[in-house]
């Protein structure tokens, strides 16, 4: 081993290097205190290293609108089931259960900015999400069927552990759009977890598909292991509008 070991050769040797459980064993064996203190400090260093770039990773794959926290979320305009809290929506139990969310209410008053949050969380954890709206997930998914390529593109979308579907029911969808966006919830069931954003109430959803019997099996679906969170109040955007 070289006498003087400089910088370069401290990263030229850690960028090929995976380290086993003996090369640890061995030479936290051999080191003084004072070098185990530095080569533990080394290795924590490594591992929030590659957490941020993980999630750095992942976010840019969830393909956000924005990027939104839950720090100082104003929580006052929601209304919770009686069964599920604010923390346990904070944890992400839902994902961890494959459960869902359904976040209905008016526009404006925060469920794009919530899911937005939630995806950069479950990022955070190391968790893959993917954000769409409703419009861009079935022009998503049509190209790539006219790709031929939407088995593959299924298989990609469900490596996700969380999918947001942003303003369902917003915009019409004909009726290939509508078979697409059910077979994406329909495969999610008990696999992945869904979050929908909505102003419409699940009564009106058989206008999303053009079908109320698919909406109805879609409904069953999201409600079996879902729960949904009421969104009311005036508009943040209005509220705060420069143009009165």
């Amino acid at each position: 081993m070289k006498t003087t070991i400089s910088a370069a050769d401290i990263i030229a040797a850690g960028k090929t290097s995976s380290l086993t459980s003996t090369v640890l064993a061995e030479w936290a064996g051999k080191g003084t205190p004072r070098q185990l203190e530095y080569l533990y400090g080394l290795l924590l260093a490594e591992q929030a290293s590659r957490r941020t770039a993980r999630t750095q990773r992942l976010i840019k794959a969830a393909k956000l609108p924005a990027l939104k926290s839950l720090d100082g979320f104003d929580w006052t305009n929601i209304t919770f089931p009686q069964d599920y809290s604010r923390d346990q929506l904070r944890d992400l139990e839902f994902v961890a259960n494959g459960g869902d969310l359904v976040f209905y209410g008016d526009v404006g008053t925060g469920k794009t900015h919530l899911a937005c949050a939630l995806v950069s969380q479950a990022c955070s954890k190391g968790i893959p999400a993917r954000f769409f709206t409703a419009a861009s997930l079935v022009a998503h998914l049509r190209r790539a069927k006219q790709a031929n390529r939407l088995d593959k593109e299924l298989v990609v979308l469900a490596r996700n552990k969380l999918i947001v579907i942003d303003e369902f029911g917003y915009l019409p969808v004909d009726t290939e759009g509508a078979r697409l966006l059910f077979q994406v919830i329909a495969d999610a069931y008990e696999k992945r977890s869904l979050v929908l954003t909505t102003n419409l109430a699940f009564s009106k959803w058989g206008s999303v598909f053009g079908d109320d019997h698919m909406a109805a099996a879609v409904i069953d679906r999201i409600v079996h292991h879902g729960r949904l969170l009421h969104f009311t109040g005036e508009s943040y955007r209005v509220k705060h509008a420069l143009m009165s």
